[in-house]
Parts: structure tokens; sequence; C-alpha cells
């Protein structure tokens, strides 16, 4: 018997992680994005990384669209940039300075680190879809990150 999802939840929530924006576009080049803390590293040769994006989301569809994705990982300074990003509708790129990289994918200003990536392989997810993808650009930037611990934002102290 499988374990119930809010208690899944309430124990995976034990596992502090980074908070990054996941930003694509669609065909014709309108920004979409999302607030996610499911990232990993998974391979350097060559070099991928993982994403887990909810069948629901509204850019959902967007990532197999365009093929190209960037993880911006946040600064412990941009928890409302996350929130603006973490809710449904709307456009969530309103006010916000991105610039465009080299993939075309917005690429959020005054990030810790942003990582441009092409899709490289997708995987079902159950109500996820699993994203692997190769690195094709990546820069970082002085600071301490944004942490996200059972059901809330933290930062990190030295």
């Amino acid at each position: 018997m499988s374990i119930e999802k809010n208690e899944l939840r309430r124990v995976m929530g034990h596992f502090a992680t980074g908070v990054t924006i996941i930003t694509t576009i669609s065909k014709d080049g309108t920004p979409y994005g999302l607030t996610a803390n499911a990232f990993m590293s998974v391979s350097l040769e060559p070099p991928l990384l993982l994403i887990s994006v909810d069948k629901k989301a509204e850019s959902y569809p967007y990532f197999e669209q365009s093929r190209v994705f960037t993880v911006n990982i946040l600064r412990d300074d941009q928890e409302a940039l996350s929130r603006k990003f973490a809710v449904s509708g709307g456009n969530k790129f309103e006010g916000v300075a991105y610039h465009r990289g080299a993939n075309n994918v917005p690429i959020l200003e005054d990030t810790l680190a942003h990582i441009e990536c092409r899709l490289y392989a997708t995987y079902d997810g159950g109500d996820h879809t699993l994203y692997l993808g190769e690195v094709l650009e990546a820069q970082t930037r002085e600071g301490k990150p944004l942490l996200f611990y059972r059901g809330g934002y933290r930062s990190f102290s030295e």
C-alpha cells in the first residue's frame, strides 16, 4: 500500500532544498515560468540536470514545445519573486527584470545563478514530467541561497 500524498508531502518537507524559477518560451517567444525545488545535477559528462514539472502547470506544454529551459537559482532576498511564479495565471513576468539568454529563454536578473538547457530526454513521473536538460551555458553570482524547508522559506546563515 502506498503512502498517502499529504503524508509524503509532510515527510519530504523535512528535506531542505534550494528554490528555483524555471523559465521557458512558447513557439512565438512568449515567456513562461514556474517556481520549483525539484531540481538536481545528473551528469558531468555529458553535462545534464533534471527538473520536475507538474502536468497541471500553466507553463507545462511549453517545455516540450520549445525544447529549451533555464533554471534560475534564487537568492535569499527573492522570496517575493518565488511567490509570484508559484501561483497560476496572470503575466508572471510583468515588472520582473530579465534578459534573453543564448537559448532565447528568460534569465531573471540578480539571481544567484542561472543554467541554460536544451531538452535531452523526457520521462513520465506520475503527475509530473521529468525533463533531463543538457547544460549549454551557466553563470553564478555572489549571494546566499533562498531555501525551502517544512513548508516555509528559510535563509542560509553561516
